[in-house]
């Protein structure tokens, strides 16, 4: 990419539009909405995580206010998979509406509507259910014993395996680093609740307000569940008070529509936060064995996977969250061999659904501690080993997924480590030791995509008009969730048509408005692939206006330049301005100046990160404070720099998190016990450190001006960096995450006993062959 083109917009730190609105409380979310004649409504959960059921509803029924309480029998006896976005995709339907077994705490056993949310709260508080208790299976490790089955003939609702080469052949005669790790339930934690509100508009079709991340994947399921026509559903995405891909997959929104059918009002759908912790997806829990076959020289020889995840109670994510782990994880080292086996299972805990960077925390947080291990085994420091072994720009990737493209994740590593001052630092930070505080740093590294281009349809159709007024508009399908996703989109228009942004109007998802795309917002396709979809519908834009300027006064379309949202007469410096250009075309020529563009992702390449840190650990106390760190990314080319950094530090924020504290936490019964934030411990602002942003702009991808994605791979190496810098402190081998302060206190003890006895410091054990 030539960085020194003349761009007028991107690269440009534009303020987001709705910052002021958003800051000041005048944004209306979905649930501040207000409509005549409006019910309320909210789902009567489960708090028994596998049992039959009964409802006495006689006293809720009586609640003055109350117009309808629905059940199992009261719904379509219609199952679903909420991880489908497009109809060609097949997945496994066990979900319902509502469910006559409660299979987890949270599950959905009854509709509760009325005038208020009074007269709903009190109802909720009056239903009598009368629970039988079924055995209970919960973890993994249960799971797949089948001593107790959930569904069908086993708890294995999932099972694949991936590849190239063979491991054993690489491992006959090389060293082995095996490590075993675990990541928990991660619940979002976005400040917004899942909520909804379906009406009727005036046409009779029934509209759809929702905070989701794929509007057309949310009318497939409202319509296919209700057995409407798609033409009949009209969706609009709301804004958004956060997502992380708990609003990826649609919850609240087919059984929502179902009460506006059956009352013909319109109902607002709401949850509190323990309704949305227990009740809607969490991000999934994996217990993950790797081991590495090294040469003696350093190189990777080969690698293979054992995994096994905890899919919760529905099949709903656990095919796609296991084959994306296989995916990400042949796109960040070279080796002759890499091996994924990978089984799902059903458990008494909630679904697992989409959650930032859809498999890629889990896969990376064990598999880069792994890579320190090997690092330390071959008395190698970690940057090196990895230098020595990460993919280069142009190579494949080996496993038949789609190339890498100009993978920059050599560049990532070596500007960290140079502006992290790494050498020097690894070799003095123990100085800092005391009797308590042990200091550390460590590094680690992440892959990540670009859409769906090599596994699924990836295209994204865009209309654009000039306006009358001069002004363009331009209907697209996208869903901003706080990212600065419609900033990014006007500033990559604006560049293009070479029109300022505030001659531009780009709106958000509407079913009924924007032109059919594939795949929404996931899968970090949005600025890839739907940015260059823009781009290629704007070039042609700009070809058409010049071309209708010709049509107009004459000449050929090289005759016209468009600048700053003005026309020129080359040969004569004659300035016209686009409204004039709309006007008289219309007039003279009956038609608007407008296209309607398909463009579909050809690549698919890699996106890469290293993130560097020090840690000070409190060996008293278990606790320890991150005390420097530096994200290092491969992003393309910034389209907005701001909204970069702002991505990288909210990604690490959302990693750190998972390595200091979170985790959902069920009891014996299955019983989630942390459904508010007192209790689930996400990393609050005062806990953050400050985390330095680096960047490596290369482009030479298909990207909008060479740009890649980064809200996603921002998220992924934080959390194994810090497990590295702690163990690098402690002098331990932890991998199970997160890192809480009574396990960090577990295993200094373990490490003293072993020392006392003469054994080997630390919990997983380096294995030779």
């Amino acid at each position: 990419m030539n960085k020194e083109q003349n761009l007028q917009y991107v690269g440009q730190r534009l303020i987001r539009e709705d910052s002021y609105d958003r800051a000041t409380g005048d944004t209306r979310y979905v649930g501040d909405m207000k409509r005549a004649g409006m019910l309320y409504a909210r789902l009567f959960l489960s708090d028994h995580a596998h049992a039959d059921y009964t409802l006495d509803l006689t006293e809720a029924r009586a609640v003055p206010g109350i117009v309808a309480i629905y059940t199992h029998a009261d719904v379509p006896n219609k199952p679903y998979n909420a991880m489908e976005w497009f109809s060609g995709i097949k997945g496994h339907h066990d979900e319902y509406l509502l469910n006559p077994r409660a299979l987890y705490d949270g599950d959905r056993l009854a509709l509760v509507v009325g005038e208020s949310k009074a007269a709903v709260e009190e109802a909720l508080s009056l239903i009598r259910v009368t629970y039988s208790d079924r055995p209970l299976v919960l973890g993994v490790e249960n799971a797949m014993k089948d001593e107790v089955i959930l569904k069908n003939d086993s708890n294995l609702c999932y099972e694949t395996t991936k590849g190239y080469g063979s491991f054993e052949e690489q491992a006959r005669d090389a060293l082995v680093i095996q490590t075993r790790g675990r990541t928990p339930k991660i619940h979002h934690g976005a400040i917004e609740p899942h909520v909804c509100l379906t009406e009727f508009d005036e046409q009779g079709s029934l509209l759809v307000w929702t905070p989701c991340q794929v509007a057309f994947q949310v009318r497939m399921h409202v319509a296919e569940v209700n057995d409407l026509p798609y033409a009949r559903v009209r969706v609009i995405k709301a804004p958004m008070g956060g997502s992380f891909g708990g609003k990826s997959q649609p919850l609240l929104e087919p059984i929502c529509a179902f009460a506006t059918l059956q009352t013909k009002r319109p109902v607002l759908l709401y949850m509190d936060r323990a309704d949305v912790v227990k009740g809607t997806w969490q991000g999934n829990a994996m217990e993950i064995d790797v081991k590495l076959a090294v040469s003696p020289e350093g190189f990777i020889l080969g690698r293979h996977f054992e995994v096994d995840i905890d899919g919760g109670a529905y099949n709903t994510n656990s095919a796609a969250v296991a084959n994306a782990f296989a995916k990400k994880i042949f796109r960040l080292y070279r080796m002759p061999s890499q091996t994924f086996h990978g089984r799902a299972y059903y458990t008494n805990t909630t679904p697992s659904g989409a959650c930032r960077a859809y498999g890629s925390p889990q896969a990376h947080a064990v598999a880069e501690v792994n890579i320190d291990q090997a690092a330390n085994a071959l008395n190698l420091d970690p940057v090196d080993f990895r230098l020595k072994n990460l993919v280069h720009p142009g190579d494949l990737d080996p496993s038949g997924g789609t190339p890498l493209g100009n993978v920059q994740i050599i560049r990532c590593v070596e500007d960290g480590r140079r502006a992290f001052d790494w050498d020097q630092r690894r070799r003095t930070v123990k100085q800092r030791n005391d009797d308590r505080f042990r200091w550390g740093v460590g590094m680690a590294c992440a892959s990540h995509v670009n859409g769906y281009t090599g596994a699924f349809p990836d295209f994204t159709n865009v209309q654009c008009d000039l306006e009358a007024d001069g002004n363009i508009t331009i209907k697209i399908s996208i869903h901003e969730q706080g990212c600065g996703t419609v900033t990014t989109m006007k500033q990559i228009a604006a560049e293009t048509l070479s029109v300022p942004p505030e001659q531009i109007h780009l709106g958000e998802a509407d079913t009924a408005r924007s032109p059919y795309d594939a795949a929404g917002t996931q899968a970090s396709r949005v600025t890839y692939s739907v940015g260059a979809s823009l781009k290629y519908a704007c070039d042609l834009m700009k070809q058409r206006i010049v071309e209708a300027a010709a049509a107009v006064w004459g000449g050929t379309s090289a005759d016209y330049i468009l600048c700053q949202g003005e026309l020129t007469v080359s040969q004569t410096g004659e300035m016209k301005t686009l409204r004039e250009l709309a006007v008289l075309y219309e007039r003279d020529h009956h038609n608007t100046v407008s296209i309607l563009a398909h463009h579909e992702s050809k690549t698919n390449p890699a996106s890469t990160a290293a993130f560097f840190c020090e840690v000070c650990v409190d060996t008293y106390t278990g606790l320890f404070e991150i005390t420097d760190a530096l994200a290092v990314h491969d992003i393309g080319r910034s389209i907005n720099p701001t909204l970069v950094e702002g991505q990288i530090q909210g990604g690490a924020h959302f990693s750190i998190g998972g390595v200091v504290a979170e985790g959902v936490v069920h009891d014996a019964k299955g019983r989630v016990q942390n459904l508010n934030f007192s209790k689930y411990r996400l990393m609050n602002a005062m806990d953050m450190p400050e985390v330095k942003v680096l960047t490596v702009e290369a482009g030479g991808d298909d990207g909008p001006y060479g740009a890649k994605s980064v809200g996603e791979i921002s998220a992924i190496a934080p959390a194994p960096a810090i497990m590295n810098a702690l163990n690098f402190a402690l002098d331990t081998k932890m991998a199970h995450f997160p890192a809480l302060p009574e396990t960090i206190i577990q295993v200094l003890n373990t490490q003293r006993d072993e020392a006392s006895q003469g054994g080997t410091h630390g919990s997983h054990p380096v294995t030779r062959k």
